[in-house]
């Protein structure tokens, strides 16, 4: 037992970083999957892949007005998310980490909902008279919402990749540089590393757009790679920055899977999926922005602190 829940721990990325819900549902049954997984020879790649399907299956169900229809959508999006959880944890379990794991990681989820951004404007378009008749305009919402979620979740995952960054060092983050990526970039072939390039250069352009957005971060990271190159920050500074982002950590949770998931689930069920969109664009954004505000102000603290060293 105690070699079992020593294995489950070690499938964590870490426990400042886990949400409460993942912690309680998603990891136990992720875990499970994981295990099975190892035994049958599975690797963390081809569950992503298994859950990008899932996905797809619960957005077209939420197409469907049929309320039993709508509970097997959200059966199979959670199905989904347990997926997305096992790759991680296997990938962590087994040491099969790579940079196309992660990209192939983040695509499962944009594909999940373009699927059922798209499932949802089909169906409030022959379900509500009021986008029937304006059929466009759920389309634009939708688009508009689209961008947001993914500003959203690139945030948040941004902010706990450099989270996990300070408490367990290169080797227990997954935080990339918009400089190596395209250094890394010119190295490849259309002609003969094609797949390989475009995924690389999405996956650049997106950690671009992270970088854009947390200024004072980056002169954070800069000032930090400048003072030590060796990666060697002193375990006092360490523990500050941990002491600060810690209680920030709830919010990046927010702006992840499992409270935006609720909304879908509760929106789709009540005949009024198009609800979700006011949820992102409302109440999510607004999160966004007050989360932005105070991981920046931290790393504006932070740098001065640099200087008293």
């Amino acid at each position: 037992m105690k070699n079992s829940d020593s294995s489950y721990k070690q499938s964590l990325k870490s426990l400042d970083t886990e949400e409460r819900i993942d912690l309680a549902f998603y990891r136990p049954i992720g875990y499970a999957w994981a295990r099975l997984a190892r035994r049958l020879g599975i690797g963390p790649n081809a569950i992503t892949i298994a859950s990008i399907f899932l996905g797809i299956g619960a957005g077209v169900a939420f197409y469907f007005t049929d309320f039993w229809v709508n509970v097997a959508g959200i059966v199979l999006l959670v199905w989904a998310n347990s997926f997305d959880s096992a790759d991680g944890q296997l990938a962590r379990m087994t040491g099969q980490y790579s940079r196309l794991g992660r990209i192939l990681d983040g695509l499962s989820g944009d594909i999940w909902f373009v699927t059922i951004y798209v499932a949802i404007c089909l169906r409030e378009n022959y379900s509500s008279p009021f986008f029937a008749a304006h059929p466009w305009l759920i389309w634009l919402i939708a688009v508009v919402a689209g961008v947001c979620h993914a500003k959203q979740a690139g945030m948040a995952d941004y902010y706990r990749q450099f989270h996990l960054y300070f408490i367990r060092g290169e080797e227990g983050s997954e935080l990339d540089s918009c400089d190596s990526l395209r250094a890394r970039l010119r190295t490849l072939s259309w002609r003969c590393d094609f797949f390989a390039k475009l995924t690389l250069w999405f996956y650049a352009n997106y950690t671009a757009n992270q970088e854009i957005t947390s200024p004072a971060m980056q002169r954070l990271r800069a000032e930090l790679h400048r003072r030590y190159p060796d990666g060697k920050i002193p375990a006092a500074f360490r523990r500050e920055f941990r002491n600060l982002s810690l209680p920030l950590m709830k919010y990046t949770n927010i702006l992840t899977f499992n409270w935006r998931s609720i909304a879908l689930f509760v929106a789709v069920l009540s005949g009024h999926p198009w609800l979700y969109f006011v949820f992102e664009l409302v109440i999510l954004n607004n999160l966004l922005i007050y989360m932005v505000q105070r991981h920046e102000a931290m790393c504006r603290y932070l740098c001065s602190q640099l200087k008293t060293l």
